[in-house]
């Protein structure tokens, strides 16, 4: 945390839902770290080195749990209380008043995010609402009217935007191709991000861009360029297109995101030119691409790996230098399970493919769970958090 703050980026996302395995030593630390940072507290001490925080530091956004999730380790009536709401006041009483809010899929949740903020009496909270769902794609505007007071923004999200197209679809049989080849550039993402950045200027809010998740490797200096090549691309594309600001999973790739946004904003870029209909949006069977022997077993092997490292309590995990979370993950099971029942794979095929990686027998067993199952489960994280040990 402290890297991240003192990385030159002009805002730090401290992550409690997608990015962090929610044992109650997690979210409890989590909280303390947030608690600290924002009194200017925040230090370590290790053997080799002291970590303290600068004197100019990055503005702190918190990402609360989704509406889907409760805490476990705290109830109202006997009940779990819900993660979202328990990050939220937690964060709040500690001083957080920038949230980034995840998983939302239409305006009423968004309403119900705008009665907590009162019931606080938050009349200075700020938000950013992640635009991760294909629902909530069609109600931004009413998502940003909703969340007026406090001065919404939108995020254009990647992998749980795909995630949601597979899971909302399931029963129309739309197969995607390997998930490296859906790209922001192909139809239906494209229209969504395009059509996100029209919205947010046209009421004067601010549009961000996706994360970069490349995380640099300390010993192959060719992996370096031929990634940060890619990186100044993405990022590049996005200015582009208006976006205001963007993410990067690490603090090495701040520099580089920074050249591509040299503005304070792009609000003045209307893009009147975007005329983006309800059919682009869902214009998923256009998606270009294939589906692969090597994309099936990257699916497995990264869905698999993930878990276990969920499993014992790491939420970020840096895996083939990529930073994956929760979302990648359940893209990873989902296409997994769509293309099974398409028949494009075999679960022998599937269970050859889990045998070959290195793993814990309980994220193996939860994944294959999961990916073959008859019924595609809405959340891996909700089935997983039973399995969750502290």
């Amino acid at each position: 945390m402290i890297n991240a703050f003192n990385s030159g980026a002009k805002c730090f996302m401290a992550d409690f839902e997608d990015a962090n395995s929610p044992t109650w030593a997690n979210v409890e630390q989590g909280h303390r770290n947030v608690r600290d940072a924002i009194r200017g507290d925040l230090a370590l001490d290790t053997p080799e080195k002291s970590y303290r925080l600068n004197d100019e530091v990055a503005t702190l956004l918190v990402r609360p749990r989704g509406w889907h999730l409760v805490e476990r380790h705290v109830e109202v009536d006997g009940e779990p209380v819900s993660a979202a709401l328990y990050d939220f006041g937690v964060a709040y009483a500690n001083g957080a008043r920038y949230f980034y809010l995840p998983k939302l899929e239409s305006h009423l949740e968004a309403r119900l995010w705008a009665e907590a903020f009162a019931l606080v009496g938050g009349e200075d909270i700020r938000c950013t609402v992640l635009i991760e769902t294909i629902l909530a794609a069609f109600e931004m505007e009413a998502i940003l009217w909703e969340l007026r007071e406090h001065g919404c923004a939108l995020n254009a999200g990647r992998w749980d935007y795909i995630f949601s197209v597979i899971k909302k679809f399931r029963a129309r049989g739309w197969l995607l191709p390997d998930r490296a080849q859906v790209t922001m550039t192909v139809p239906f993402m494209r229209s969504y991000a395009e059509s996100l950045v029209t919205i947010c200027h046209k009421h004067g809010a601010h549009a961000i861009g996706g994360m970069a998740a490349f995380i640099p490797s300390r010993k192959d200096a060719e992996v370096n360029r031929v990634a940060l090549a890619r990186v100044r691309e993405d990022k590049l594309r996005e200015a582009s297109q208006g976006f205001d600001g963007t993410w990067v999973a690490h603090p090495d790739l701040v520099p580089v995101a920074l050249e591509c946004f040299p503005r304070a904003n792009q609000l003045d870029v209307l893009r009147e030119d975007v005329q983006v209909t309800e059919a682009d949006l869902l214009s998923i069977p256009d998606t270009p691409g294939e589906i692969t022997e090597q994309g099936l077993r990257t699916n497995v092997s990264v869905g698999i790996r993930y878990l276990d490292a969920w499993l014992h309590g790491v939420g970020a995990a840096a895996i083939d230098n990529l930073m994956e979370d929760a979302a990648t993950a359940e893209i990873s099971r989902s296409q997994v399970w769509q293309w099974v029942r398409a028949g494009r794979f075999t679960p022998e095929q599937v269970r050859a493919e889990a045998a070959r990686v290195e793993a814990g027998t309980a994220a193996k067993d939860i994944f294959l769970e999961l990916a073959l199952a008859d019924e595609l489960e809405d959340f891996l994280t909700v089935s997983a958090y039973d399995t969750l040990e502290d």
